[in-house]
């Protein structure tokens, strides 16, 4: 169970990773890298950073040699810019968390093409706004300490 201290280490690791990243590698060579998440130790020594790299494979697989290159150069910049006791060490971890969103989605597409027209799912039916009621408030208005005058009474028509 992560504490709030290193959730909040966690963001500041990867907004600044991801500068860092940003500075020192270049788009044409690597694609474009993302930090998806940055898990901290509980001792904040050490920091699990997970990428992705959305390009192509040769992409791919240059950007996981230019960040192990670069890991030095990466984390002094990271030491930087996040002021902690210890600057973790980072691991850098290639996610394939959208890759594999990406191809379920496509197994997906290709199931709905070789459904029959009979058998295609209905839409949803979009739900209809139940209509508005005045809800009795659960507490008296608060009262006013200062005195003010009567309200002038309203005009009543006459019939």
């Amino acid at each position: 169970m992560s504490t709030l201290r290193v959730q909040r280490v966690g963001e500041l690791l990867k907004r600044a990773i991801g500068e860092a990243i940003q500075r020192e590698i270049p788009m044409a060579q690597a694609g474009l890298i993302t930090v998806n998440e940055v898990k901290p130790a509980s001792d904040l020594r050490s920091a699990r950073v997970f990428l992705g790299v959305i390009g192509k494979p040769e992409q791919r697989r240059r950007a996981r040699t230019l960040l192990d290159q670069l890991r030095p150069r990466i984390q002094h910049d990271v030491a930087q810019s996040v002021v902690l006791r210890y600057t973790p060490v980072l691991r850098f971890e290639m996610d394939d968390t959208i890759e594999r969103g990406n191809h379920v989605l496509e197994i997906l597409r290709e199931i709905e093409k070789t459904l029959p027209p009979d058998e295609t799912p209905a839409p949803a039916p979009t739900p209809v706004p139940a209509p508005a009621l005045a809800a009795p408030s659960p507490l008296p208005a608060p009262k006013s300490n200062s005195k003010k005058s009567k309200p002038a009474p309203s005009p009543r028509a006459e019939s």
